[in-house]
């Protein structure tokens, strides 16, 4: 038997709804909402005592609904079928006295002026406006000018729809332009298993009087039924909200049918602000064997450590989903932004809606489990908040890591999930002759950690592999000397300083493009400068180009840790100018003859790479590379000559030597940084 339309048009054809009914028989047809998950929103809108219009009734069961549970008892249902309203006045005759179906075309309908203060449109809407056509826009403008007409002031449209864009838009458009409050609510699903993937909305207009001259009606979304309204102040915006939920709702009926092949990544954002609260990633382990306990778990990250390798990069997620022993894991990122009660308040606000995204076979009742690092949310406290003209928004903050160590981080807000610099802060030392604090004094808030910088600790591993880089110069056996160094790119401070602290006859340049940088550094990470440490705020390609044409030849070791503000290109350290040829050759010509470049190279396009290594090998003949394991990062460490290629062997029985000299009593050393271990991984290019 075909139902379906030969073309969209006849959906707005009285001959093709009565063929329509005429083979589908008796039984009621619904477009779409049952009348269970619509009652919640019907009941705000929908008083006893209206005089409602149902516009394009067809069949549908939604009036005697109505009528029976006493939402109202005045019903007026017109359509252009009269198959339909044969059919609707045999199935109600006598039973319902307030509910009358009258065969009526709704594009002209004959009921005086602000007869209603209710019309109800299930699904017609969608039926008529089904393309752009210039035709098809006028019979929508007609519709609403018709439903306009019948409507008293201050009564309601109430439009049931799957809220296509060009659908939703055109009405919005029309209603906000006349001055009316446009409210859209997405209905709330009934746990039963729905007709349609995309959720429902119910467009709701309230009829003002236009004033001349006035601005455009109230626009405002209720997520779901139980939600107060948000205003959006825009159709733009409103648009773009009801997308985002559709999207949602597509996102979790494919993930609840099939396992993800690949980790899929959503924001959940705050209803007052707009602005993301959750970031969720579900990761799938199709290795673990399922069982009835080990279904489905939520993983919260402590505030702080979304950027570890653990939990900010997909190998890791992946990794950590199956030590955890679970077929799928949703890890749950928490934002800066945001203020976090605790983990029960966490549990209680996220319960409904990770629901949504549980796996296929996921037993009924089943009791999901939230599980964390040390069962808490973590520490971060906020510093600093600052904005400059070159590396846009940033912050730094204090985070707790493992055990009882505090972290200093400075983060880029363009680019959140990397952490541009980071220093480890130090235990507080009671002072000579201090008390110990008593037992029952107040103890210290876990969210105000030490404030000192621990110089000797380089907490990123490209650094720990870029001081090892200076055990190329030199003896086999010996120590550098008098060191000339140029570091590009400030950041915190960390890696210029701890040159500076540790190689004690070194004399560092900084340059640093970014003002701002400079304070941050001094300020907040303990940097300084001094009789052998002094910054230069400048372009690094300018100062590099200057010194190459007034002194060649000028320093023992150049470092390059330059961050790129232009995320399209897939390097992000350094900038492509950095490592063009034509530039490199000034960078070899302000180095000593044995001398070594070294390099911070962080780059995703496997073509641009080759062409970087291919720049690097026509300007310096001796190259290594050392990757950093778990991240993009490769340092390379580059020498024009005419020093010996050395084995990885080799070059770690240097570093023992150097590393020897460079402990000294009363000096710290951070147990875990071995310059041989970094050395002896170097892969010769």
């Amino acid at each position: 038997m075909e139902l379906l339309p030969r073309s969209p048009a006849e959906f707005s054809s009285a001959r093709y709804w009565d063929r329509f009914f005429r083979q589908r028989g008796q039984r009621p047809f619904e477009w779409y909402g049952a009348f269970p998950e619509l009652c919640p929103v019907l009941h705000k809108y929908v008083r006893p005592r209206d005089k409602v219009l149902v516009v394009g009734c067809g069949n549908s069961e939604l009036s005697e609904q109505m009528y029976d549970v006493g939402m109202c008892q005045d019903i007026v249902n017109i359509d252009l079928s009269a198959a339909a309203v044969r059919q609707m006045r045999e199935r109600s005759a006598g039973a319902r006295p307030g509910v009358s179906y009258l065969l009526m075309d709704m594009l002209h309908m004959d009921f005086p002026d602000a007869h209603f203060q209710v019309v109800l449109d299930k699904g017609t809407l969608d039926a008529l406006l089904t393309d752009e056509e210039e035709a098809t826009l006028a019979k929508a403008e007609q519709m609403f000018a018709e439903i306009s007409r019948v409507l008293q002031v201050g009564g309601r449209y109430l439009c049931v729809s799957l809220a296509q864009a060009h659908v939703l838009k055109k009405a919005v458009e029309y209603f906000s332009q006349e001055g009316w409050v446009v409210r859209v609510h997405q209905v709330g699903s009934s746990g039963d298993k729905q007709q349609f993937v995309l959720p429902v909305f119910v467009y709701v207009m309230t009829k003002f009087r236009k004033v001349p001259g006035s601005a455009a009606g109230i626009l405002e979304i209720c997520p779901e039924e139980q939600d107060r309204p948000l205003r959006v102040e825009s159709v733009e915006r409103l648009l773009a909200a009801v997308k985002d939920r559709q999207h949602y709702a597509l996102l979790c009926s494919q993930i609840s049918k099939t396992p993800c092949r690949e980790q899929v990544s959503l924001d959940l954002c705050d209803r007052e602000s707009g602005k993301p609260r959750y970031t969720l990633h579900v990761v799938d382990s199709p290795s673990v064997k399922p069982s009835r306990d080990n279904h489905f778990a939520i993983f919260i990250i402590p505030q702080g450590r979304e950027t570890e390798w653990l939990f900010g990069t997909e190998e890791g997620r992946r990794q950590l989903a199956a030590s955890a022993g679970f077929g799928r894991l949703l890890t749950v990122a928490l934002h800066r932004e945001q203020l976090y009660e605790g983990m029960a308040a966490i549990q209680a606000e996220l319960s409904g809606k990770v629901m949504e995204l549980a796996p296929p076979g996921l037993p009924a009742r089943q009791q999901v489990p939230f599980l964390s690092v040390g069962g808490d949310i973590g520490v971060r406290a906020v510093r600093h908040r600052g904005s400059s003209a070159l590396s846009g928004d940033f912050v730094v903050e204090d985070v707790k890591g493992d055990g009882s160590c505090y972290f200093r981080r400075l983060i880029f807000l363009q680019n959140r999930n990397v952490v541009q610099s980071e220093a480890r802060l130090l235990a507080p030392t009671p002072l000579p002759g201090q008390k110990k604090r008593r037992k029952d004094k107040k103890k210290p808030s876990p969210t105000e950690p030490p404030g000192a910088i621990d110089k000797s600790y380089l907490c990123c591993e490209h650094h720990k592999a870029m001081v090892a880089g200076l055990c190329l110069l030199g003896g086999p056996n010996a120590l550098p000397g008098e060191l000339a160094v140029l570091v590009v790119g400030l950041g915190g401070g960390s890696l210029p300083l701890f040159v500076h602290d540790y190689f004690s006859q070194a004399r560092v340049a900084v340059v640093e493009i970014d003002p701002s940088m400079l304070d941050v550094a001094t300020r907040w990470f303990g940097f300084c400068q001094g009789e052998r440490m002094q910054v230069h705020v400048c372009d690094g390609l300018d100062y590099v180009a200057k010194l190459a044409a007034e002194a060649p030849a000028r320093y023992d070791a150049i470092m390059f840790d330059v961050d790129s503000k232009d995320l399209t290109v897939g390097m992000s350290c350094p900038p492509p100018a950095f490592v063009e040829e034509t530039f490199l050759q000034k960078v070899k010509t302000i180095l000593k003859p044995e001398g070594v470049f070294v390099l911070n190279l962080v780059c995703r396009d496997s073509r641009l790479k080759e062409s970087v290594l291919g720049a690097l090998r026509a300007v310096f003949p001796l190259l290594y590379a050392r990757r950093i394991q778990g991240e993009v990062n490769e340092i390379l460490l580059c020498q024009a000559g005419p020093a010996e290629r050395l084995s990885p062997t080799e070059l770690g029985a240097r570093a023992r030597a150097v590393e020897g000299a460079l402990r000294q009593p009363g000096r710290p050393w951070d147990s875990s940084y071995v310059l041989a271990d970094m050395l002896q991984a170097v892969l010769v290019l």
